[in-house]
């Protein structure tokens, strides 16, 4: 129950910063029914498969991780459009395999997902202690700075899952 109405009120901010749409009751009942809708196909989901996700992520290590990771997609960003504006195709485009050490599914999932946030590099493939990457420039300063950040997110989960 707990679980429902953080979830709804979740939602619910969400909501009501993204539409920005605080004094038109009839948008207002829009939004409390399609919260109600979302929250009870979620149930049903729940009802119907049996698994959930458990979260074993620290919040304020979660939250700092975002933020280092906001500037490491900043400043990855700047040097890809640098290659691109430079006109030239890329001569160390590269796939490669990154050794994984995160233990839960989320650590691996944001890990994951973290790779393909940052411009250049993408996840292609993740496998159980490994995912091969693509790079669009690989150098290797690839392979450090990945590492760090699997660290990063490994020091953020809160015990391992098999």
């Amino acid at each position: 129950m707990v679980r429902t109405l953080l979830g709804a009120l979740g939602l619910a901010a969400l909501w009501l910063l993204m539409s920005g749409l605080w004094d038109k009751p009839l948008i207002l009942i829009f939004g409390v029914i399609s919260i109600i809708l979302t929250m009870w196909i979620a149930k049903r989901m729940d009802d119907a498969d049996g698994e959930h996700l458990d979260i074993t992520l620290k919040p304020i290590g979660t939250l700092k991780y975002i933020l280092w990771l906001l500037v490491e997609i900043a400043k990855s960003n700047i040097a890809v459009s640098k290659l691109i504006l430079s006109g030239q195709e890329p001569e160390k485009q590269k796939l490669f395999m990154v050794p994984v050490s995160c233990k839960s599914e989320i650590g691996q999932v944001m890990f994951a997902n973290s790779i393909t946030l940052t411009p250049g590099t993408i996840t292609v493939e993740t496998e159980n202690d490994q995912f091969i990457v693509h790079a669009l420039d690989f150098s290797d300063d690839d392979m450090d700075a990945l590492a760090d950040m699997d660290a990063r997110v490994s020091a953020v989960e809160t015990k391992g899952v098999a």
